[in-house]
C-alpha cells in the first residue's frame, strides 16, 4: 500500500501551463493555446465534489485467484455488463487505487512466497490457506477491518474455518456444498414428499422401489475409495457423531457413528441403493440419476450443470440431507478465503483499515458478487447473496439453511490421510458384513 498524495508542486505547474499546447482543427486551419485554457485541464484542477477526502488516494495492491476462464475478463476486462470490477469499484471509491491482479493456482503460491519474502505482501489476498500467514503475525483480525454489517452476513460455520483461539483471520469468499438432489418426476408420481428424516427416508425409499418395481434406486450410497469417507460424514453428522467430538478429538467409534452406519447398511440390505456401493462412485451415481435410474442422489452444486452436460432432462430440486429424528441435518462445506495482510509501514494506518474495509463490502454487496459466484460455479457464503440468487430460483432457497449446517472434514489434524482411508475400509468390511462397531473400533484404536 501507498500513498498519492495530491497538489502539483508550482514550479511545475506554471511550466507546464505556458508550454503545453492543444491542437483544433475547426475550420481547416491550425491554431494552438496554452493548455490551462483547455476545459479538460481545468476540470482537473477544480475540486471534485465527489463526498468523499479525496485529498490522499489509497492504494491496495490485490491478488485474487482464477477460478475459470471468465475470471480475468470480470475483474479486469469487460466481464461485468461491458465494465469490470476494478473499474466499477474506483468510480465509486475514487479515494482507493487497485492494484489487483488475477493470478492462476499454479502460480499463486510462488507469487505471494515470494512477495513476502520482498517485504512486499499483497494487501488483500485471495488463495485457501491462511494459518501459516496468521502464524507468522502477517494477518490483520478480521474485525480491525470487516464492517459489523458484513460480517453479520457471513454463514458462521464459514467464518469458524478460519478462527484461531477467538480470532478470525480471514473471511471465506466463496463456497461449495453438497444437497440432496431429488428427481421431482419421480417423486410427484409415486405420490411423496421429500424426506426430512431417516424415518422418512426409509419410507419414501419403500415407496420408490415398490412404484418402480426395482426398476429405478431409490437411493445413492458411494462408500467407494473415491469419497467414502463423505458418505461417513452424512450419516454420522446427521446423527450428533461424527469424526471428532466437540472438544475435537477423534470419536470415530461414538455409539452415534455406529448407529448411522448401521442405519446407511440397513439400506442396502433392503435394496434401497445402487448395487454396488464399494465401488460405484458419486460420479457413477450422477450418471444414473441424469439417466433418470436414481431417485435421490447426494451430490453437489454443480449437479445440475452436470447433469445437463450429461444430456439429462431431469427436473430436480436441492433439499437439506435428511437426518435422525430430533438431530440437526449437516453437509459438507468447502471453502476459500480472502484476507488482509499487515503493513507496518502505512501511514495511516486507520485510513488503510478502512479501504480494506470499503473492499470488501464492496466485493461481497450482492449486486457484484452474485453474480460473480454464480458464473465461477460456487455458492455464495453471504446471507444476502442467497437470498438474492433465490430470487430468479425460488429452490435455491434451500442452501440458506444447508450452508447455515455446513461442517468441515478434520484436515487440520495430521492423521487425517490415513484415518480417512481406514473409514472407508471400515465401511467396505461393514458392506461385506463385518461388525460396524469392531470396525470402528479398530479405526478408533489406531488414532489413540
Amino acid at each position: 500500500m501507498k500513498k498519492l498524495v495530491a497538489g502539483i508542486i508550482a514550479a511545475s505547474m506554471i511550466s507546464t501551463m505556458f508550454t503545453g499546447l492543444g491542437y483544433s482543427s475547426e475550420k481547416s486551419f491550425i491554431s494552438f493555446e496554452p493548455l490551462f485554457m483547455k476545459k479538460s485541464f481545468m476540470d482537473t484542477m477544480l475540486p471534485k465534489d465527489t463526498g468523499k477526502n479525496t485529498d490522499t488516494v489509497t492504494e491496495l495492491d490485490v491478488i485474487l485467484c482464477e477460478y475459470g476462464e471468465n475470471t480475468k475478463d470480470w475483474f479486469l476486462g469487460s466481464g461485468m455488463k461491458g465494465s469490470n470490477f476494478v473499474k466499477k469499484f474506483e468510480e465509486e471509491n475514487p479515494n482507493i487505487k487497485l492494484n489487483l491482479s488475477v493470478v492462476s493456482w499454479n502460480d499463486v503460491y510462488d507469487e505471494v512466497d515470494k512477495r513476502i519474502k520482498n517485504g512486499n505482501a499483497p494487501d488483500i489476498l485471495n488463495i485457501d490457506t491462511f494459518s501459516e500467514y496468521a502464524e507468522d503475525g502477517l494477518l490483520l483480525p478480521v474485525k480491525d477491518y470487516c464492517p459489523t454489517k458484513l460480517y453479520n452476513d457471513f454463514f458462521s460455520p464459514f467464518l469458524e474455518q478460519s478462527d484461531i483461539d477467538g480470532t478470525v483471520w480471514a473471511l471465506p469468499d466463496l463456497a461449495s456444498s453438497r444437497a440432496l438432489y431429488c428427481n421431482t418426476d419421480i417423486f410427484k408420481e409415486v405420490g411423496i414428499d421429500y424426506p426430512t428424516t431417516w424415518n422418512e427416508l426409509e419410507a419414501a425409499c419403500k415407496e420408490i422401489k415398490k412404484y418402480y418395481n426395482g426398476k429405478i434406486y431409490p437411493w445413492g450410497i458411494d462408500m467407494t475409495s473415491d469419497e467414502g469417507q463423505a458418505a461417513f460424514s452424512y450419516y454420522t453428522w446427521g446423527n450428533g457423531g461424527g469424526f471428532v467430538d466437540d472438544n475435537g478429538k477423534w470419536a470415530v467409534n461414538s455409539s452415534e457413528n455406529v448407529e448411522a452406519l448401521e442405519f446407511a447398511l440397513g439400506l442396502v440390505e433392503n435394496g434401497y441403493t445402487n448395487p454396488k456401493p464399494a465401488t460405484q462412485t458419486r460420479y457413477d451415481l450422477q450418471d444414473m440419476f441424469a439417466e433418470g435410474k436414481l431417485a435421490m442422489v447426494i451430490g453437489p452444486n454443480q449437479l445440475p450443470a452436470y447433469v445437463a452436460k450429461k444430456g439429462g432432462n431431469i427436473n430436480m430440486v436441492p433439499v437439506a440431507i435428511p437426518a435422525a429424528k430430533g438431530k440437526t441435518s449437516s453437509s459438507i462445506g468447502v471453502m476459500d478465503r480472502i484476507m488482509a495482510f499487515k503493513d507496518a509501514g502505512a501511514s495511516d494506518q486507520s485510513a488503510r483499515n478502512e479501504a480494506i474495509g470499503q473492499f470488501m463490502t464492496f466485493f461481497f454487496a450482492p449486486e457484484n458478487y452474485t453474480a460473480w459466484v454464480e458464473m465461477e460455479g460456487f455458492l455464495p457464503v453471504v446471507k444476502s447473496g442467497v437470498t438474492n440468487m433465490a430470487k430468479y430460483d425460488t429452490s435455491f432457497e434451500a442452501w440458506h439453511d444447508i450452508l447455515d449446517n455446513c461442517k468441515f472434514y478434520p484436515t487440520e489434524k495430521a492423521e487425517w490421510a490415513q484415518a480417512k482411508k481406514d473409514i472407508i475400509a471400515a465401511e467396505q468390511n461393514s458392506l461385506n458384513g463385518k461388525d460396524v462397531k469392531k470396525e470402528l473400533d479398530k479405526v478408533q484404536k489406531k488414532l489413540n
